[in-house]
């Protein structure tokens, strides 16, 4: 079930990336299954292509030059990003997520959503729009500016357009119908029963890009095409090793999270010894033509709902897509490119969903602040200066609560041991910068204990710190019976009436006679 959710994504954000060959996304599923999930720490996450990260990879091909040279010059900052990686699992920096406010990655991640619609919009009505350099358009801005051309000239393209819009209809009308047999099977299964037959109806087959094409055979494109002549171009290599390297370890890290609560056996993953087997496969991805992975939340919550119970699944998910390319090409070969753009907008129409907005909203007017800012700074600039921006003013809004700079970097906790009860105090701030602190004490208590956690010294408790305790919380309670006990949270006064927003002591006011 898997392995058939991943063969149409894997193909479509090789594509969607501008990498040469569409069966790149595939191979990159095939190392993370057969090869990664044999030393991965997480059992039940299923490592593959990204649809977060097409931005990123999109942005190297063209800032390296675009082409076939752009894409191999990508792949070096790919496996040198695997190396950091490893070296993050190394310094057991798997922490690493919880550093990033969360509100600052929901924008990011909803932005790169907005980011995919711009594009594969076009896409869905037949037409890769090309700027006046001759290079595919990738900034989000110009891409909308695009789009009334586009739609003017559907006419020359009926066909696509047809199979594009009935492929769209299916991505969002199907989860809608009340029927539970239709939640077992992926939506993309029945994209491609219905886009592979309109696809001969329609004589896609004879239309520039209205199917997708192999110019070779998949043994024959797995080589060593890696160049690391890229970095000539200093500032751009190392920025887009920064950017996969961070982001895709970030995303990862978050699923492996995410997957955790919906394992059944509620056996906790090892973060850092998974972020080192993810670096490896970047890394022979990288050098093999491949884009690089992550352990992917759409396919992982997939392989969860389907029973999965072990590594196993991941490993077979890959061996099914290598069956599928080794024999199974030609009909892979009919289906629309318009089908696999409709599944790129459903992912990341899911991304930037209006409910996101919404909830972060629920949560605090403060939170929808740096949730916004990160998305319009990420459209306008790029993903690294949108999340530098909302962190910047994540600093900026807790520094205006009267606090010292100090303060909110350093954690001031205090760990009492009284006869197997646990207390902990937190004094002046929790926050998410010194959140780790504060995680650092937490970890350190062994399991099956009573653990009272004090906020009464606290004067400020943000969102993130609400949300990661109440992690802490689920994990500590399902592991050996322990139970926690949030302490002294009603003398604080919540943002908004959401259950993790951010809290802060009321100021006492003096009175005098």
């Amino acid at each position: 079930m898997v392995s058939l959710l991943a063969l149409p994504l894997s193909l479509g954000i090789a594509r969607a990336s501008d990498f040469p060959n569409p069966m790149y996304g595939v191979l990159t599923a095939i190392i993370g299954g057969m090869l990664v999930s044999l030393i991965a720490g997480s059992r039940l996450t299923i490592k593959g292509p990204a649809a977060g990260l097409i931005v990123i990879i999109a942005g190297a091909v063209s800032e390296f030059g675009g082409g076939e040279m752009g894409w191999k010059f990508a792949l070096g900052s790919i496996v040198v990003a695997g190396i950091l990686q490893i070296i993050f699992g190394v310094l057991k920096l798997g922490k690493l997520s919880d550093f990033f406010p969360l509100s600052v990655i929901r924008g990011m991640l909803a932005a790169i959503g907005l980011i995919i619609i711009s594009k594969q919009i076009h896409m869905l009505l037949g037409v890769n729009p090309i700027g006046i350099d001759g290079k595919p358009i990738v900034e989000p801005i110009a891409l909308l500016e695009a789009l009334p051309h586009t739609i003017a000239t559907v006419a020359d393209r009926m066909p696509i357009v047809i199979t594009g819009l009935i492929c769209l209809l299916l991505v969002f009308g199907i989860p809608l119908l009340p029927f539970r047999w239709l939640k077992r099977i992926p939506v993309p299964m029945f994209v491609l029963l219905a886009a592979v037959p309109l696809g001969v109806l329609l004589g896609l087959g004879s239309i520039k890009d209205g199917l997708i094409r192999f110019d070779k055979p998949f043994t024959e494109i797995v080589g060593m095409n890696v160049n690391f002549d890229g970095f000539q171009k200093t500032g751009v290599f190392v920025k887009y090793v920064i950017l996969f390297a961070v982001i895709g370890s970030l995303e990862s890290l978050l699923t492996v999270k995410a997957i955790d609560i919906m394992d059944p056996a509620r056996i906790k993953s090892n973060s850092n010894r998974d972020l080192i087997a993810v670096g490896a496969g970047n890394i022979l991805s990288g050098i093999l033509g491949g884009l690089p992975m992550i352990s992917e939340v759409a396919r992982s919550s997939a392989n969860v709902n389907n029973g999965a119970k072990s590594r196993w699944a991941n490993f077979f998910h890959g061996a099914f897509l290598l069956v599928f390319m080794l024999f199974l090409t030609p009909v892979i070969q009919m289906i629309p490119n318009a089908a696999l753009a409709a599944l790129l907008i459903g992912v990341g129409f899911r991304l930037a969903h209006p409910r996101e907005f919404i909830h972060t909203l629920h949560i605090g007017k403060d939170q929808l602040a740096m949730f916004v800012t990160t998305i319009i700074f990420t459209l306008s600039v790029d993903l690294l200066v949108g999340v530098a921006a909302g962190i910047t003013l994540k600093i900026i809004i807790q520094a205006a609560s009267g606090k010292s700079i100090k303060s909110l970097f350093k954690a001031n906790v205090e760990v009492l041991d009284q006869q197997g009860d646990f207390y902990v105090r937190i004094h002046k701030a929790a926050v998410f910068t010194n959140w780790l602190g504060i995680k650092k004490e937490l970890d350190a208590i062994p399991f099956g204990a009573s653990v009272y956690i004090d906020f009464n010294n606290a004067d400020i408790i943000d969102h993130s710190v609400m949300e990661n305790i109440h992690h802490f919380k689920h994990d500590y309670e399902a592991k050996d019976g322990g139970k926690v006990y949030l302490m002294d949270l009603d003398n604080h006064k919540p943002a908004s009436n959401h259950r993790l927003a951010a809290r802060k002591k009321p100021r006492k006011s003096s009175v005098t006679e």
